[in-house]
């Protein structure tokens, strides 16, 4: 059974029912949420208070209710930001951009094996290296 770590904008456009995700993405978010293989890293809560805080994200409600929502998500396992995602996020192998939010999911993916679903093209020309596991959301 693969698990699948969605990145940030990923699981806003899942709650808001977005028309850019594509059936592909749609059908693997079902099937793996049905599995219980849906996971959320603990820096996804932090980066939407963020993005609301800086008026880069509106949400339709208060953003810790949104987030709360979002976590009780039927399949959705919020996984913890362990000192060794922490550390690993600092050492990733090849070329990423420095994003800390970007680099702790994609450590987080790595540490537990999962598939990182988004739309992000740098993250994309990452797992292109062979590094990491993607599956386009859109």
């Amino acid at each position: 059974m693969t698990t699948y770590l969605v990145d940030t904008h990923v699981l806003v456009w899942l709650m808001q029912d977005n028309q850019r995700l594509s059936d592909a993405a749609k059908a693997v978010l079902r099937k793996a949420s049905d599995d219980g293989c849906l996971i959320v890293s603990a820096i996804t809560p932090w980066e939407i208070g963020l993005l609301v805080s800086k008026k880069r994200l509106f949400l339709d409600t208060e953003v810790q209710l949104w987030i709360d929502k979002a976590l009780s998500f039927p399949g959705v396992v919020l996984h913890p930001l362990t000192p060794k995602i922490a550390v690993d996020s600092t050492r990733l192998p090849g070329e990423i951009h420095a994003d800390p939010a970007d680099r702790i999911l994609v450590a987080t993916a790595r540490a537990l094996g999962a598939t990182l679903i988004t739309a992000d093209q740098l993250l994309l020309r990452y797992a292109a290296e062979g590094t990491l596991r993607c599956l386009l959301a859109e």
